[in-house]
């Protein structure tokens, strides 16, 4: 029986397969720099965040249809399904597909397509969140999401996501009090490359429901004793931190020391495609490195679903199929 956990720091384009990208990019008459499985794959030894953006960005330019956006969502889906995944929260970069001239409607249709097949297949709920970039102007992302509200596309919150140095939460204030205004979900990236103090900003100006990585926090001992108290939940994604450089080792890496503070921590895999492994993968490398029993593993489970967006009932559901998993090893 696989454990039951919510993915809630997933990001659809970096579900892309090399093997995918190829064959769309064919399929869509779309070249690409790197023409072979073997030249492309060599692109994926990134140094820090920009340098892993900059190929995410180029890849995802074999995506043109609403097809190809429901093909992607579930593939994820069928892979999440494996990884014991019963309910997602994903991310989606409307700019990213915005600037190449696809439609918001085609690209929200597809994706829900495939969303609404991996309910129906595979029993996996989800909800869907649009996420803007940090590096581009806020009123980029002001207008998008008034377009995304006043059109009523099928959304169920926001999130900020790419380069995060430079580009401080108070940035994006304006943006994040409109989506609350009209009844979105906040969630941001902070605290990953960035100082704890955009966790702070996010926290105290954007007035989000989870910070997505946030692992810089222990850098400030009375920010760790804010979010313990208020148990934020924190989504963290470890085979994308050390691939990226923001920690060197997995034994580096805080997680250990997240969890002994009382941090409801939970564990993601923000962008498989790019960093070496679905959760069912990041899980069994913290689990491996930090030798956590099985009682440390519900309490990340639990997490997850007590952090995601679902209804109480169904969260109550999710945590009695993590305590049956956990009394599955006494019989």
């Amino acid at each position: 029986m696989k454990l039951p956990v919510a993915e809630l720091h997933i990001h659809l384009e970096g579900t892309l397969e090399p093997e995918t990208i190829l064959r769309l990019a064919g399929q869509n008459n779309i070249d690409l720099p790197w023409p072979s499985l073997q030249e492309l794959r060599a692109q994926y030894n990134f140094s820090n965040l920009q340098s892993f953006l900059d190929l995410f960005y180029a890849n995802m330019a074999v995506l043109r249809t609403a097809a190809d956006f429901q093909e992607i969502t579930t593939a994820y889906l069928h892979r999440a399904h494996a990884s014991g995944v019963r309910h997602v929260e994903l991310f989606f970069d409307p700019q990213a597909h915005l600037e190449r001239g696809l439609a918001l409607a085609e690209v929200i249709a597809g994706i829900r397509a495939g969303l609404d097949a991996g309910l129906a297949r595979w029993g996996i709920t989800h909800r869907l969140i649009a996420c803007f970039w940090r590096h581009a102007p806020a009123e980029s992302a002001m207008e998008i999401l008034r377009t995304l509200v006043q059109e009523r596309h099928a959304i169920d919150g926001i999130g900020l996501d790419s380069s995060e140095l430079g580009y401080p939460p108070i940035l994006f204030q304006e943006v994040f009090a409109y989506a609350r205004e009209h009844g979105l979900h906040v969630v941001a990236h902070a605290g990953e490359e960035g100082p704890a103090e955009y966790i702070v900003q996010a926290l105290d100006l954007l007035k989000v429901e989870r910070i997505d990585h946030g692992i810089r926090c222990l850098e400030d001992p009375a920010l760790v004793q804010r979010l313990v108290k208020e148990q934020m939940p924190l989504t963290v994604c470890p085979l994308s931190n050390v691939r990226l450089r923001t920690v060197d080792t997995m034994a580096e890496h805080p997680l250990r020391r997240m969890l002994e503070a009382g941090l409801k921590v939970s564990i993601h895999s923000d962008d498989p495609a790019y960093f070496g492994g679905y959760l069912d993968a990041n899980l069994a490398a913290v689990i491996g490195q930090f030798e956590l029993s099985r009682e440390e593993q519900a309490v990340l489970a639990r997490n997850s679903i007590e952090s995601s967006f679902l209804e109480e009932p169904a969260k109550a559901r999710l945590c009695a199929e993590v305590d049956a998993w956990l009394a599955a090893e006494h019989l």
